[in-house]
């Protein structure tokens, strides 16, 4: 039983090659934190956006609640 114990120990020992990051273990965090960021930003730069593009005229679909949905659901520039 120990030959074969020795023989199996010995086998492992011998493929086992460790694996050597490319970079340290830190920079993978400062990576996807530094790309966190940067897509954070791409976000930051839409905001208000919907604001901006926005028709002035707003149809209700009840009618009651906006004393011009009358005319802007006639309108041809209304947006429903």
């Amino acid at each position: 039983m120990s030959m074969t114990s020795t023989v199996a120990t010995l086998a492992a020992a011998a493929t086992e090659e460790l694996r050597v990051l490319p970079i340290p273990a830190w920079a993978f965090g400062a990576i996807a934190f530094a790309s966190f960021m940067v897509l954070l930003g791409v976000l930051w730069s839409f905001r208000n956006t919907a604001a901006k593009y926005d028709t002035p005229i707003r149809v209700s679909h009840g009618g009651r609640e906006d004393p011009q949905a009358a005319r802007g659901a006639a309108d041809l520039g209304a947006h429903h």
